[in-house]
């Protein structure tokens, strides 16, 4: 049976630079694959088993779990067996990359029905290091790096479309640092400072949200206490 390792997201700068007609956000994003990642396992049939082997939210199997709705882009279908290793809600691109295992294993290597999937699926699928912009559908690959990064995932997610929601309410501020959305999704969800201070006070770094939440990072190496250490991943 064919297995299809499905690496995670990290979002290093993310800029909104406008709001289509139809209210999806254009943005301007460098992000980059790292070698925490899921494992899909496909056989015939039809069907979607999910194995947690994260502490993250609970993933269902239902229609519109990311692996299904990528079969059906891809108009493939497959008993599926899918190991749950980033965590859910995180911001860490796990569902988007899930899809995009699938459609790598279906051969299909379009970035506009990437897109359709979800936001982040069209670089997934490049994977790597790039420049991500439009709504997610322009992925212009960058030299690889080889950087460390330590990562800590509340015990709870952050909704995109709520963040997303946030920031226009508050009238599109720009980020201090390098996340535009970092502002909003600390006022959706304000337990994120805690956890905020929880790794700067283990690091001596400033940590960055990833993407809309609710993962923050710092670069380096720091394990230990809930802290994932993980590197940069070439494209696949």
């Amino acid at each position: 049976m064919p297995e299809v390792i499905a690496p995670a997201k990290l979002t290093l700068s993310l800029r909104i630079t406008g709001r289509r007609d139809d209210g999806y956000h254009l943005v301007d994003a460098e992000m980059v694959s790292l070698d925490l990642a899921d494992e899909l396992t496909f056989a015939q049939g039809d069907g979607l088993e999910v194995v947690e082997a994260s502490s993250g939210l609970p993933v269902a199997a239902g229609d519109d779990n990311l692996v299904r709705v990528a079969l059906r882009a891809a108009g493939r279908t497959a008993r599926v067996r899918l190991v749950k290793r980033i965590p859910a809600g995180a911001g860490l691109g796990g569902g988007s990359s899930d899809a995009a295992a699938v459609l790598r294993w279906a051969g299909v290597d379009d970035l506009g029905l990437a897109a359709s999937v979800g936001a982040d699926v069209a670089f997934c699928l490049r994977g790597g290091r790039a420049r991500v912009r439009g709504i997610g559908e322009v992925v212009e690959p960058l030299p690889f790096e080889d950087r460390t990064f330590t990562l800590l995932t509340p015990p709870f997610g952050c909704s995109t479309r709520e963040v997303y929601r946030a920031w226009d309410e508050l009238g599109g501020p720009a980020g201090a640092g390098a996340n535009d959305l970092e502002a909003a999704a600390l006022a959706v969800e304000p337990r994120l400072t805690e956890w905020r201070d929880r790794l700067a006070d283990a690091t001596g770094r400033s940590p960055q949200l990833a993407g809309s939440g609710s993962t923050w990072f710092v670069e380096g190496r720091f394990p230990g206490d809930g802290r994932v250490v993980t590197r940069t991943r070439r494209a696949t």
